[in-house]
This record gives C-alpha cells, sequence and structure tokens, in this order.
C-alpha cells in the first residue's frame, strides 16, 4: 500500500495476548486460544456473530499434523457459517488480508488471530523445512546457525560487534520486566555461545502462545475504541530465495515496505521489531532509519517472547496497544518470517490527534 491514505479508514481497536510459557502441554491450541478470543470480544463489546471476517495464521508444520487450524475453529465458532481464511505463516499477514478484506467493504469487523506451539518438538528442525529444498534445507541449517552467519556478517562489516549485540539483549531483556505476558528467560543476559559469535543472550526464548486483534474500519471503530490505531499504510516484501545472493548486513525488503507503508512520510515515536535475534535489530533498525530517539520494542520484542507464528502479529498488537493507552502517536509494527528476515511486512499505525 501506497503512503497515501486508503480509501477506507482502518483500525486495531484491541489486542490481546496469552503469557507465553515454555511449556503449555496441558492445554490444546483451542483452550489456549479461547481466553485471548473472549478478552478482545469482551474488550469491544463484540459477539462472534458481530464479526464480519475472520482469519488466523499457523503452521501445520509446528503442530505436526494437516490442516491444524481447523481445530482452533472451534474455539471461534463456525457455526452459524462464517466468512473466513487462514495464512500458513506469522499471523501478522493474516491481519494484512483482513485489512484488505476490509479496506473492500465486504466487511466493517474482523477478527485476527495467531496460535503456535513450539514445545513438543524442536522448531530448530522444523524451521529448516522453509529453507531451499535442493541446496539448503537437506544439510539441515537451523534457524540459530543462519542468524550466526547474518551476525559474524554484521560485524566483519563493521556494523557492531559482540559487546553491542549484549547490550541490545540487555534492553530487550529490561523493558521486558514491566511486560506482565513475556517469561523472561533465567541466563544472563550475555550467557554462554549457542553459535559464534550469537550467546544465549542473543537468541530468542522459545515459547508456546496465542494473541488475537480486532480490526473494524471508520465509524464502527471509533465506537468500539476510544482512541483507535488507525492503520495508515502496511505492505510487505520479499528476500531472494537463495541466502547466498543476498547481502545479509542489509534488508531492502524491509526498507521497501516501510516506504510503500509511508514509514518515511514523518518520524515514528514507537517502532515494535520483529527482531528474533539481537543481530537483527541492528538490520532493521538501518533499514528503517530509526534513531534515538524511537523507543525500539518497549515490551520487550521477540528476545523476551518469541511464540513462532505469533510474536509478528504481537509486534502490531504491542505497537497499537501504545496508542490506545496514549502512550504512542506513531508507531511501526514490523513482523518477519523465513531465514535472516526473508520476508518482511510493515505497518504504520496513528492515533487520533489528543
Amino acid at each position: 500500500m501506497l503512503g497515501t491514505p486508503p480509501a477506507r479508514e482502518i483500525a486495531v481497536v484491541a489486542f490481546g495476548q496469552t503469557d507465553h510459557l515454555r511449556t503449555t502441554d496441558e492445554l490444546s491450541e483451542v483452550e489456549m486460544l479461547m481466553p485471548v478470543l473472549h478478552e478482545v470480544l469482551d474488550r469491544t463489546g463484540l459477539k462472534t456473530s458481530d464479526i464480519g471476517f475472520t482469519c488466523s495464521g499457523s503452521s501445520d508444520y509446528l503442530a505436526g499434523r494437516p490442516f491444524s487450524f481447523t481445530m482452533a475453529l472451534d474455539g471461534v465458532g463456525a457455526w452459524p457459517p462464517i466468512s473466513e481464511s487462514h495464512v500458513e505463516t506469522d499471523g501478522a499477514w493474516a491481519l494484512y488480508e483482513a485489512w484488505i478484506k476490509l479496506l473492500t467493504g465486504e466487511a466493517d469487523t474482523a477478527l485476527v488471530y495467531a496460535h503456535g506451539k513450539s514445545s513438543p518438538g524442536s522448531v530448530r528442525d522444523v524451521l529448516t523445512r522453509q529453507l531451499d529444498p535442493y541446496y539448503v534445507a537437506p544439510l539441515w541449517p537451523d534457524a540459530v546457525a543462519l542468524a550466526a552467519l547474518q551476525a559474524q556478517a554484521l560485524i566483519d562489516a563493521g556494523d557492531t560487534d559482540e559487546s553491542a549485540l549484549a547490550g541490545v539483549a540487555a534492553r530487550s531483556r529490561a523493558a521486558a520486566a514491566d511486560n506482565p505476558h513475556a517469561q523472561v528467560p533465567g541466563p544472563p543476559p550475555q550467557g554462554e555461545y549457542v553459535v559464534r559469535p550469537l550467546r544465549t543472550g542473543d537468541c530468542p526464548p522459545s515459547r508456546d502462545g496465542a494473541a488475537a486483534v480486532i480490526l473494524a474500519a471508520g465509524d464502527r471503530a471509533r465506537k468500539l475504541c476510544e482512541r483507535p490505531a488507525w492503520i495508515r499504510g502496511i505492505d510487505h516484501r520479499i528476500e531472494a530465495h537463495s541466502l547466498g545472493v543476498r547481502d545479509l548486513t542489509d534488508s531492502p525488503s524491509t526498507r521497501l515496505a516501510a516506504e510503500r507503508a509511508g514509514a518515511f512520510e514523518r518520524p515514528v515515536d514507537t517502532a515494535e521489531l520483529h527482531a528474533p535475534f539481537s543481530s537483527q535489530e541492528v538490520v532493521l533498525r538501518k533499514a528503517l532509519r530509526l534513531d534515538d530517539t524511537v523507543n525500539v520494542n518497549p515490551s520487550g520484542g521477540a528476545l523476551s517472547a518469541n511464540p513462532v507464528m505469533v510474536a509478528g502479529l504481537i509486534r502490531i498488537g504491542e505497537a497499537a496497544a501504545r496508542i490506545h493507552r496514549g502512550e504512542s502517536d506513531r508507531a511501526l509494527g514490523h513482523a518477519t518470517s523465513g531465514p535472516c528476515l526473508q520476508q518482511n511486512l510493515v505497518a504504520v499505525l496513528e492515533g487520533d490527534p489528543r
């Protein structure tokens, strides 16, 4: 979406998330999701029958079974029949689809949710299945190893060093102390090496969790929320699939998505960046032209809680929530998917003038 305002105003009017825990063996995806769905509906006073469109994000690979998202629909209530869709990726892309749906005028409200349980298996192994199936996936390089390649490229280019990365990790975890949903891991911010040059603190904690957002259009949004977070622009782009043809120290797709979303038209005061590794925040700050005046990841970011398939939607939800509370006027939400920031989505949100 270009930086010019869309023909129809769409806003985030409610956001909710679970506590993000190391394991949730006693809970199914539906049981994990239900409290969050009730939370956002109760916050707006809406009923399930009032929702014009529903869209979700999750992964069959993570769940270990085909069409796993259909089980979550039991929690939403699929009868009487509803208008529903699903994306096999982070819930931020489900939000994008719902935003498009509302722009067409086919619905005035949308429920967006995402859920992911990493605890039943090894998410580091699962994520290798999104790599190039001929040349890279057979080598089984996991997400941490690939992120370490990116971090070393940044260090070699002089863009950062290990002490600076430790500073990113420490700041994120300090911010997470005020976030009741983030479960900050026990090891100290630096910790031992996982894959050089990345230490424990540079890597995301594997967590189970869910999140939900309600979108509404125009006057409906103003009735449902005291201070809606208007989506002024949103766009997503992708890098080349082959890591060998990319400059891992830069993210042109993030820069282009931000430009198309209108992020560079005026400064933002808050940025929630989906940077699962401390080194990726360095890349994103450069691509998004963020200086020290911007409050980056005040929620603690993905370094404090990283439920796979959910963390990107949470970044947009956290940015919107700060606008709802009056703590931000113009915020940026970013989501990523794939190795080394391969796919990137940028949303720009604004509150009404105070």
